[in-house]
């Protein structure tokens, strides 16, 4: 006790980062099964069913199965490099995501502490670009290492596309800064409260739609996903820089990537879409109970499919999920609650959308070629993110220059 009450920030720190770290690493296992199901169900398949309700114990599955599949290193690889590739990938995808504030800064802890942030940086856009774009060297390093020339072409194809589109995607959120003069995550997305008209939402969205689609398409390369998925080329025989990799290093890769798509998913969301803010009138009083009233519908709709479809365990474990589903709406009703989980509930659900448009864009697009890759982010993203820079420069110093 004398622990806690000398050091109230640390303590408050690694009880965050733990709760963190719980949540992303859950997220991450259902992310794979909420893609496989979401893209089945586009192109009328099932997708996971077998194991556990719904397919829902299936990330448990993959999981032990990568843990307990042989692990063959090449015999010709650089052993240390080769192993440490993969943890440096993850670390620095799981490290992205403790900058991101869940919620408003009013929500603190009794010592003072924020509750939805790990920390608050005033530069935390900048860090997090530092930490992001040091994301190339797992997937260099991992090509390289494995003594494999399929390999090592893989990882030169993946530095040169995410060091090209990691160009673009820093200028196209430059507009955004310049807007609300702050690097500091909270002041970004305090600066887009209000509304225009009283009830269209001061978003950045709207004043800097070029940017956003530029950060989004940048976004998407960058994160190695369909159709700019050059680095794994999952349809591909050889898959790339991982082609050397198995069991858990090879399962490390691909919790890499989607840590990479919730960490541009969450700045998205901070920089264009508001943040925790919600797009509906404070005074609209009935947004508090969505959250509890989302979860009842959900608990209505599993007891319904326990009880009419499910047999045997998966009966059991839908029963489950329905008790967990209603119970939480139950506690998300209570006026106290449901008033201070706002801001994560919108947070997350602008999370989610961002999402579903990264698992439509799979599910409908074809890869690009190469030369189309490169052509495209030279001759055309980044050409366009310069000029939304500039313009919205102008914009701002035209009134300073009209009364000079």
């Amino acid at each position: 006790m004398d622990f806690v009450s000398q050091h109230p920030v640390l303590v408050a720190a690694v009880v965050k980062i733990a709760v963190l770290l719980f949540i992303v690493m859950t997220a991450l296992a259902y992310l794979t099964w909420l893609e496989r199901k979401v893209i089945a169900h586009i192109q009328s398949r099932w997708g996971p069913y077998n194991v556990g309700a719904h397919g829902l114990l299936q990330p448990l599955a993959d999981g032990i199965k990568f843990l307990f599949k042989e692990d063959v290193t090449p015999p010709a690889a650089d052993r240390l490099i080769y192993t440490l590739a993969p943890f440096l990938a993850l670390a620095l995808g799981l490290s992205a995501i403790a900058l991101i504030p869940f919620g408003p800064p009013s929500a603190l802890f009794p010592n003072g502490q924020q509750i939805f942030s790990v920390v608050d940086l005033n530069i935390g856009l900048l860090f997090l670009f530092a930490i992001t774009s040091m994301g190339v060297y797992g997937i260099a390093l991992a090509g390289w290492s494995s003594n494999s020339k399929y390999a090592l072409l893989g990882g030169l194809r993946s530095s040169a596309q995410m060091i090209s589109y990691e160009v673009s995607l820093t200028i196209s959120v430059v507009g955004v800064i310049v807007l609300a003069g702050t690097l500091n995550f909270n002041e970004l997305i305090a600066a887009q409260k209000g509304y225009w008209l009283h009830f269209i939402p001061r978003w950045n969205l709207l004043p800097q739609f070029v940017g956003f689609l530029c950060y989004l398409t940048a976004a998407i390369a960058e994160t190695n996903r369909v159709p700019f998925d050059l680095p794994e080329a999952e349809t591909e025989l050889v898959a790339g820089f991982h082609t050397e990799y198995s069991a858990f290093k090879f399962a490390m890769f691909f919790m890499a990537e989607y840590a990479n798509m919730i960490t541009v998913s969450c700045l998205a969301t901070i920089l264009f879409l508001g943040g925790w803010l919600s797009p509906f009138p404070e005074t609209w009083t009935w947004q508090n109970y969505l959250p509890g009233a989302g979860l009842l519908m959900l608990a209505a709709y599993c007891a319904w499919n326990t009880v009419s479809e499910m047999r045997g365990i998966a009966r059991l474990q839908l029963g489950v999920v329905t008790l967990l589903a209603g119970g939480g709406g139950l506690i998300c009703l209570y006026p106290p609650i449901a008033a201070g989980i706002q801001g994560p509930f919108w947070f997350t659900a602008k999370i989610l959308a961002i999402l579903f448009f990264y698992i439509w864009m799979r599910a409908t697009l074809p890869r690009f070629r190469y030369d189309q890759l490169m052509s495209f982010g030279w001759k055309l993203l980044l050409p366009v993110s310069l000029a939304n820079l500039v313009i919205t420069a102008f914009v701002i110093i035209w009134p300073l220059l009209r009364k000079g």
